[in-house]
């Protein structure tokens, strides 16, 4: 483990320890399960006391992080990115606000036809063109879920051509086409890593997934974009606010 401590720093020793464990957790140096260097091997690593080194690894735990068990040690529990269906936001807007770096890597951009269930989504044709986007979205450099994206190609033609598909979608369509998304009703579903989702987000065969559809809106109430998203369970909790109205 190498981690220059600045010892002349006002920051203590314990938090600049912190802050470089957390990042490991953070890009998947450090996975899920994994166990956290012990406060003995951490001390005598980067020569501080027992006390610094287990305020460090206190504090991972404070944050939800990490977990103790005794007599076994300390473990990644990863950390959990809430999922707000009272909020319409881009991953890129999600992850910005969060402080962690939003990537996407392209996987497919290519006009197609739309399916039948795209069609019916979005109030198309039978068959009419759509601008398909699948993208595995990264947090930091650690995958963190697969979006597959429909935009009726009329609303936005030569996007193929303007658009950057690791960039923001959302901010590229207000941009080019003043197209703001305001709107949107999003479902979601438990299933199972199958191939696809165990090979890109780089998670065991059959491990838990949230499966989202999306449907967002434009200003005019028109549906522009149709969306379906697998992303790791072990990465999401799902968070709402519900309201009790009293009975006459």
């Amino acid at each position: 483990m190498r981690i220059a401590l600045d010892r002349r720093s006002p920051v203590p020793l314990y938090y600049q320890i912190r802050k470089h464990l957390l990042k490991q957790i953070r890009s998947g140096i450090l996975k899920s399960g994994q166990l956290v260097p012990s406060e003995q091997e951490l001390s005598s690593r980067l020569g501080v006391s027992r006390m610094t080194a287990r305020q460090a690894i206190k504090s991972l735990c404070d944050l939800g992080v990490a977990c103790s068990l005794r007599g076994k040690g300390t473990f990644v529990s990863g950390i959990k990115f809430e999922k707000n269906f009272r909020q319409v936001l881009s991953f890129t807007e999600e992850m910005q606000r969060r402080g962690y770096r939003p990537q996407a890597k392209p996987l497919s951009f290519l006009i197609t036809s739309a399916s039948s269930e795209a069609a019916k989504a979005l109030h198309l044709n039978p068959r009419e063109r759509v601008i398909s986007l699948r993208r595995l979205r990264l947090a930091d450099s650690s995958p963190m879920g697969i979006e597959w994206s429909r935009i009726p190609l009329r609303m936005c033609p030569e996007l193929i051509k303007k658009f950057d598909p690791r960039e923001s979608l959302y901010e590229a369509l207000s941009r080019l086409y003043g197209l703001e998304i305001v709107l949107s009703d999003e479902t979601i579903e438990a299933g199972l890593a199958g191939t696809e989702e165990t090979r890109l987000l780089e998670i065991p065969q059959g491990s838990p997934v949230f499966l989202f559809t999306r449907i967002s809106y434009i200003r005019d109430g028109k549906p522009a974009e149709y969306v379906k998203s697998t992303y790791r369970a072990d990465r999401y909790k799902i968070v709402n606010q519900l309201r009790r109205h009293k009975s006459d």
